[in-house]
């Protein structure tokens, strides 16, 4: 589907963006991919590893400004949105910043897809939109519904599905770099030792997008089968002597990561790797083109990180550290 196809990626210097942008180059040889984002210096930087690519394209933007959208989307047939305010501290003391960028954003993105006849859109999301307890996941929330929404609002022509998985390893402000450097201390602050994670690679992230776009019907949201690490293995692979100091839970953090609430449940189905919850309006969430052969959950179903069936050990951990660590917390 993607193959000789021109692709927008909003936020495409960030972490996501940095893995999305080569593998998709590999894989399909689009005719022209194009990183729209604000950060000049992270576009330089970038554009260096991609010197003679003619089909990889810089497009200085903000999803805030619907103009510049409209002028990035001509031409462009799929569009991945990763373009987000997203550190949880951050969201909370510049509120209205993060709402003009996960909420007015979207609705931005949204318009502009739709009168310039993008064929597809894929959204990322995050746990922390599932039953949000912070200012950055209420607005995820508020934008998966309206990529929802949008489907309706377009008629059928442009079409919007969303992908939602949690903790990235390695990538920059993530719990794996963040104990990598303060090991060197020789103590790693342990939030709650019964916290769990989720566990994805940026790769992983990838792959689930490319999904999304050759299955979506338009509504979906699709939540990979990853598995969960508890905190204090986190911080014993990344070293085995720190001393593990426990500083209690921040504002706006969970315990445990949740990608699927039992609201969800009457909704979702199961495949072979990934859960797909349907839309609940128009009553898309029973049309058979959607479920796609799907098994659906069990009433109560919920897919947290702490009652996950999949769970990564010490050893698998530190052997991907091992053969990641060049790239860890650079991208």
């Amino acid at each position: 589907m993607l193959t000789n196809s021109t692709i927008l990626i909003t936020g495409g210097t960030g972490s996501f963006g940095n893995t999305f942008v080569p593998m998709t180059l590999t894989k399909y040889n689009p005719k022209k991919l194009i990183i729209y984002s604000r950060d000049e210096m992270k576009q330089w930087n970038m554009a260096k590893k991609f010197s003679g690519d003619e089909r990889v394209r810089f497009f200085i933007g903000d999803v805030r400004d619907k103009d510049r959208l409209y002028r990035a989307l001509d031409g462009v047939d799929y569009v991945v949105h990763a373009a987000a305010t997203k550190i949880v501290p951050t969201a909370e003391y510049n509120p209205f910043e993060c709402i003009k960028t996960n909420v007015n954003g979207a609705m931005n993105l949204i318009d502009a897809c739709i009168d310039m006849r993008v064929n597809r859109l894929v959204a990322l999301s995050t746990d922390k939109a599932s039953q949000p307890v912070n200012l950055y996941g209420a607005t995820k929330l508020c934008s998966d519904k309206i990529f929802i929404a949008g489907n309706s609002y377009a008629g059928g022509h442009t079409k919007f599905a969303v992908v939602r998985y949690g903790n990235v390893m390695g990538s920059r402000g993530s719990v794996i770099p963040f104990f990598m450097e303060t090991a060197k201390t020789g103590k790693l602050p342990i939030t709650d030792k019964r916290m769990t994670r989720f566990m994805i690679s940026l790769e992983q992230g990838v792959e689930l997008v490319w999904h999304a776009f050759n299955d979506m019907e338009g509504g979906e949201i699709y939540v990979k089968k990853i598995p969960s690490m508890n905190i204090c293995d986190i911080a014993t692979a990344v070293d085995t002597d720190a001393e593990q100091v426990e500083v209690g839970i921040r504002p706006g953090e969970k315990l445990h990561e949740q990608m699927i609430g039992v609201e969800d449940a009457h909704f979702t189905y199961e495949y072979p790797e990934h859960y797909k919850i349907l839309p609940q309006i128009c009553e898309w969430g029973f049309v058979e083109s959607m479920i796609k052969g799907g098994n659906k959950v069990s009433e109560g179903f919920s897919y947290t990180s702490d009652n996950n069936k999949e769970w990564m050990t010490i050893p698998q951990l530190q052997e991907w550290i091992k053969k990641n660590r060049a790239k860890i917390g650079s991208i």
